[in-house]
């Protein structure tokens, strides 16, 4: 089971059995004051510079969110999409809780995109699957739903489970379906990381379907995040983690990543990890 997103003369496919592929995270206003000012200007510099500098560090997949206070984000995340797309060939991730920004920005995009997230609450499922159905996209599934997310992991998997029955009942196609099992901060909970990994577990061993997470989020508020971050992703590859949102600027992500893909099984031969090393 392969997921499938394109950008211009280029396709993106990630799956269980593939190499890990990453989608780069720094276009969100998110915990960046100058790109939110940016963006509530109507300027897009630091979107265009992050664009570049992400697909040249080895970004499979560009995030794209405009969500801050003050911006509008009907006009704000289509302009997004199309000055990403103006310097870069990747696909793109549309990141958006906003129905109508969505749809503006899936107007302005030609290409197959990865739409960031529908969850199981009824509101999600009814406004976002319709829209995943309609544009012929693969979407980000979040387990959660109404009543928070859980911290038991079988229920976690509940939750993907209604997920993925409702999306089939509209005929969504399983490998359109990437779930997230939700990364949450070790710092405030020490279970953090293995709670989103049995899930993942447990998700992956269910459906065989693609996976992906914000894996930063792990490191929130600890020293030295970079080192925790990778060191995560590791940990997720080998439990089935297809394609993490990550800083893709840290230089110790892509050595690691390669590692862990050859001893997971991955990387055939170990051709990916040679040809890296061979360049080295």
């Amino acid at each position: 089971m392969e997921t499938v997103v394109t950008g211009r003369n280029c396709e993106v496919r990630f799956g269980q059995e593939l190499p890990t592929v990453f989608i780069a995270e720094r276009i969100n206003p998110t915990g960046r004051k100058s790109l939110a000012e940016e963006l509530k200007l109507g300027k897009l510099d630091i979107v265009e510079r992050d664009a570049i500098e992400q697909t040249n560090a080895g970004a499979h997949i560009i995030d794209v969110n405009v969500g801050a206070v003050g911006v509008d984000e009907v006009d704000m995340l289509p302009k997004a999409v199309k000055k990403v797309m103006e310097v870069t060939d990747r696909p793109i991730c549309i990141d958006s809780a906003n129905h109508k920004a969505l749809k503006a920005a899936l107007n302005v995009c030609p290409y197959k995109v990865l739409i960031n997230s529908v969850n199981g609450e009824e509101e999600s499922l009814e406004y976002m699957l319709p829209i995943v159905k309609e544009s012929s996209s693969a979407v980000i599934c979040l387990t959660m739903d109404n009543k928070g997310i859980p911290n038991d992991p079988g229920e976690r998997l509940e939750i993907a489970k209604r997920i993925v029955k409702r999306a089939e009942s509209l005929g969504i196609k399983r490998e359109d379906l990437v779930f997230d099992p939700l990364v949450m901060g070790a710092a405030t909970d020490g279970n953090a990381g293995r709670i989103c990994l049995d899930s993942m577990r447990l998700i992956v061993k269910e459906f065989g379907v693609s996976t992906t997470g914000g894996f930063s989020n792990i490191s929130f508020g600890m020293p030295d995040r970079e080192f925790l971050n990778v060191n995560f992703i590791i940990m997720g590859i080998m439990a089935g983690l297809c394609a993490p949102i990550t800083d893709v600027l840290m230089k110790s992500l892509a050595p690691a990543v390669k590692a862990a893909d050859f001893l997971a099984g991955r990387d055939a031969y170990g051709m990916n990890y040679i040809s890296m090393y061979r360049k080295k």
